[in-house]
Formats: C-alpha cells, structure tokens, sequence
C-alpha cells in the first residue's frame, strides 16, 4: 500500500462561544435574560446593570396554562398539611403509641390523602401490621376530613359514609359491591343486582357525586404559582397591539472608569479589551433578539387577529416554516426564538407555541386548525343530551356532514381522551321513567 501527502480545500462551520450564547439568548424567557445578565455582571467589569423601581407585571397561572413550572414565581407556599393534622393529633391524643402511629400513618400519606401502602396483608414499609394500620386510619377520621388515610378509593367512600352517614345503607352496599359498575354508569346491572329501581340507582348516584373521592383536597397543599409574560397583547380601538414586557429588566451600560482603558496600549487595556468585545457582542445580541422577536410578532398578530380578538375557536392554522419565511429567517431561528415564551392576552395566558396550529382539510378545500377542531369538539359534547351522548364515530360523522372537516373515529377519540372527556358510556346519566 503507497503512503502519500494529499492536499486539499474544505469548508467547516465552527460554532464559537459567542456564536452558541447568541441562539442560547434567543432561547430565554425574560426570567432567564434577567437571571443572565446579572451573571454578565459579575463576570464583566465593563457591564453594570440598573434596574428601575417598577412593580413587576404577574400573570397568575390557571389550570389552562401550558407554562412550565421552572419559569414560575412562587409565592404564598402555605405549611404541609401533615404538620397540622399531626399538631391535631397531640391535641386531641395524650399517649405517646397513640402519636407515634398517626404519625407515621399522616407522614406516609399522598397529597390527596391516601395511605401510601404497597399490600393490605405484607407489613408495610415503615413497619406497621394491617391491625395498626385499621385502628389507625379510624382513629383519624376523628380529626382529619372524612376518607382520610384510605388505601384506596372504595375504601375512602366507605370511611366517609361511615362516619357521615351511617344511615345511607344501600350506598354503602352499592360501594362495597358494585362500584366497579358504578364507574362504567351500569345502569340496569346495578338496578337488577341490587334489586332496587333506576330511579333509586340515579339517587344513590346523585348521593354518591357529594363524597369526596380526595379527602385531603380542601388542604391548600399547592403552591400559588405565577408567571411573568414576555409578551402582552391587548385589543385597543378594535385593532390588535403589543408589547414586549421587559419593563422590569435592568438597562445595562459600560462602566466609566474600565471604559477609558479599552483604547490605550497598557497592561490594563490587554485585560480589558475581550471584556469591552464581549461587552459589543452582547448588546448587539440583545438587540438582535428583542428584533426577532418584534418581526415574529408582527406576523403572529396579523395571521391570528381573530384569535386574539375571539379565543381558540378562531385560532388559524400556522406552522413555524410559514412565519420564517414571511420574516425572511431560518426556521430553526423562529423556533429558539419562540421557546419558553410566555403570551398574556385578554382570555388567558398560554404559551407561545399555541398559536402555531396543526391543520385539517375541510371539504371545500380550506384549512382548520387542530385547536379550533378540539374546542367545536368540546362545545359539541357540552351541548349533547347526556341521556344519548354522542360516541366518537357520530361525533366524526357530525364534522364530516356538518362542518366538512375530514376527521376519522379515531383522531376525535385521540383529541378527547387529550382533552379528558370521557368516553360516551361514562358521560350518559340515567334514564329514569316518569
């Protein structure tokens, strides 16, 4: 085999530090920019940050939201539950066994109040028999919310009609028995098994609706989270506006006294000279960013005025390469730019991504959004007869006939079990014969 010398031209893109900070930035929510250029500072001389005495613009988060929670401000965060209940204890039990057991059952419950126990018969993980674990889950029903400290949930709707209403016989038998048919709305299973009429089984239902299926949900166990939006939109004079909300971020400046070195030839402007180039690069960065974000926003505001102005059931449908081009950038940059963004608007705050929607074909050859198919979806099963609910193959019959949007049996079962409609059976209520 002959060893030879070759030569020869190629060209290679290097990433540098600088280049890899710049997508990082547009990548940041405004916490995040905040939470780094405060870094900057102490690693930069040059840079020195103002922050303005402005209160601070908080969203709070719904149960809509779609934010995640490393980006959330917390407030308020109220005591663990266990360590009321367990100050209760003392109160109400002056032996010492007797405490010592509630303890160790409340600081093994879940946040609902179940018991956390692997098998009913095997000694649990923190070394109790089931006859100290039964003596202990009634002695708390005497302090704690009904069903508490219930392994499971059959259990916890038979603490709570014990010690409630002990006077409801049929529901307890209906629990104990038949609640496996209970959740499948088994009507006339239930009627004829338990010999009574529908009628009585729609009260015991109606009955059974008042329990509490988590006991220990009326403790304030959760946090009070809040969100800071990157974007606000607003409709003034019937036209759609914005602004990015970095109110609150310092404004940064050079340091006067390092500033006078950068262009002499001494020891000192050696060492200053890469911090005043980083310096540059990140203003011109910073820049750059909140101008991308601007560009994107100025075709997110125009393709989806509708939506802004009405809610989902007016979302278009919009990709991330449709708005790259009509800002003339790569589409990998509109999707930096457009993560972790937090959009506050005047029916809720969402993130961002929202407003790029997936598409369907309708019969007439236009597009629909997957979202506005999910909200029709929601408000035709809200308005159905509950006695004959809609199954998912007359559901996507309706939109085909109806509404001329192609959707089969299963993309409308795949949309509500994402939404956490149940299916027909469970969401049809008896009929009861007058």
């Amino acid at each position: 085999m002959d060893l030879f010398i070759q030569q020869r031209q190629e060209m290679k893109m290097l990433m540098t530090v600088q280049l890899r900070q710049s997508i990082e930035l547009l990548q940041y929510s405004t916490i995040e920019l905040e939470q780094f250029l405060h870094q900057q500072e102490l690693e930069n001389p040059l840079i020195e940050l103002e922050y303005k005495e402005e209160e601070h613009y908080f969203a709070e988060k719904t149960h809509y939201s779609t934010v995640s929670k490393q980006n959330d401000y917390v407030q308020n965060r109220p005591v663990d539950f266990r360590y009321e209940l367990f100050e209760q204890v003392k109160f109400t039990f002056s032996d010492i066994p007797t405490q010592r057991l509630l303890k160790t059952i409340i600081f093994n419950l879940d946040d609902s109040g179940y018991l956390q126990v692997e098998t009913s018969t095997e000694k649990s993980c923190f070394s109790l028999n089931e006859q100290e674990i039964e003596n202990g889950v009634h002695l708390l029903q005497q302090i704690g919310p009904a069903g508490i400290g219930a392994r499971n949930l059959k259990e916890c709707l038979h603490l709570q009609i014990t010690y409630r209403y002990p006077g409801e016989t049929l529901a307890k038998i209906l629990v104990a028995d038949h609640l496996h048919l209970l959740a499948k709305h088994k009507w006339n299973d239930i009627a004829a098994n338990m010999n009574i009429s529908l009628t009585k089984v729609k009260e015991l239902n109606d009955f059974i609706k008042l329990l509490n299926p988590k006991p220990c949900a009326a403790f304030n166990t959760q946090v009070t989270e809040y969100v800071i939006p990157d974007i606000i939109v607003e409709q003034k004079d019937k036209h759609i506006v914005y602004h990015l909300n970095d109110r609150f971020l310092p404004t940064i400046s050079m340091n006067d006294y390092y500033a006078t070195f950068h262009k002499n030839k001494c020891e000192t402007a050696k060492y200053i000279q890469p911090h005043y180039q980083h310096f540059q690069w990140l203003i011109n960065s910073l820049e750059q960013r909140r101008h991308t974000i601007i560009k994107i926003m100025n075709i997110l505001t125009k393709r989806q005025e509708e939506f802004f102005k009405k809610g989902f059931l007016y979302l278009e449908p919009l990709t991330l390469k449709e708005v790259a081009d009509a800002i003339e950038m790569h589409e990998s940059t509109v999707s930096r730019a457009t993560t972790n963004k937090i959009i506050q608007t005047t029916f809720g705050t969402f993130d961002i991504r929202t407003l790029f929607a997936s598409k369907l074909e309708t019969a007439d050859g236009e597009s629909i959004s997957q979202t506005k198919v999910k909200a029709l979806l929601q408000k035709l099963i809200a308005s159905e007869n509950k006695l004959k609910p809609y199954s998912d193959q007359k559901i996507a019959e309706y939109f085909n006939v109806e509404k001329g949007i192609s959707i089969s049996r299963r993309t409308i079962n795949k949309y509500r079990e994402e939404m956490n409609i149940p299916s027909s059976s469970q969401r049809k209520e008896i009929s009861v014969s007058k």
